[in-house]
């Protein structure tokens, strides 16, 4: 981001984290540590998701070396009530393999960019910068397609709380007494952030673009889609229990009849 051209602007969240990896015995799951606190590191769910996993193994395999300078995703999860400390974990995207290139080059280790609506949300006491997924017309029929429960897995967003001192606007903050009208909107941010891993949240480092009021195209799941998907995933899950209950139920009676 460096240019103050609102169609240009996109929600994104990368950065560098450099830290010890460590796979499972199974080799399916692992964790990054950083700064002695250990986190998830997740694999993006796509075939070029799974493919940097597999090439991260494989890089450790070859050189022994578990401390690396690898290219990822922040993902929070927040719970209530606020004053619940959030989790934090990270997808990977790649590596640095040396050859200074690309995102690699541009950012220091630690070192984010961050773009968003900058807000706060009811189940984090510290403001937040609220990145969803850009709108584009390949995810439209995808999410057309897809149902309710994947739609709104697909466009859940990820909130990163960010320590910003002395910043140009205040982040928008949602007010109940206020009609529609009235309440404003959040604006939308372009920085570059810090992680600060002591605290486990972001810290401001400098601007990339002004704040801006035009926000770029993007997915959000509406009250009325979650409550739906809710409700699928608890019939889904009931349907499951009857059947197990059901199965169990011929096998007692199988055994019974011997």
């Amino acid at each position: 981001m460096t240019t103050d051209s609102p169609q240009e602007l996109l929600f994104q969240a990368v950065g560098i984290l450099r830290g010890k990896v460590t796979f499972t015995e199974d080799a399916k799951t692992a964790t990054i540590t950083v700064s002695g606190q250990r986190y998830p590191l997740l694999y993006i769910p796509s075939k070029k998701g799974v493919k940097a996993f597999e090439a991260l193994k494989k890089q450790i395999e070859s050189t022994g070396n578990n401390e690396l300078r690898l290219i990822v995703y922040p993902r929070v999860i927040h719970f209530p009530p606020k004053d619940k400390p959030h989790q934090i974990a990270f997808q990977l995207v790649g590596f640095d393999n040396g050859s200074s290139e690309g995102i690699c080059q541009s950012l220091n280790d630690f070192e984010f960019k961050l773009s968003g609506l900058w807000q706060f949300i009811p189940v984090c006491q510290i403001p937040c910068i609220s990145v969803f997924k850009n709108f584009t017309p390949e995810r439209l029929e995808f999410v057309k397609k897809s149902e309710v429960y994947k739609r709104v897995k697909f466009m859940k967003g990820s909130h990163l709380p960010i320590f910003w001192r002395d910043a140009p606007i205040r982040p928008f903050r949602f007010n109940p007494k206020l009609d529609k009208e009235a309440q404003g909107k959040p604006m939308f941010v372009s920085i570059k952030a810090k992680f600060l891993p002591q605290r486990n949240v972001f810290g401001f480092d400098s601007l990339l673009t002004l704040p801006q009021s035009e926000v770029p195209q993007f997915f959000k799941a509406s009250k009325k889609m979650k409550t739906e998907a809710l409700q699928q995933v608890k019939d889904a899950k009931k349907a499951a229990s009857n059947e197990e209950k059901s199965s169990n139920e011929e096998k007692s009676g199988s055994v019974s009849d011997t």
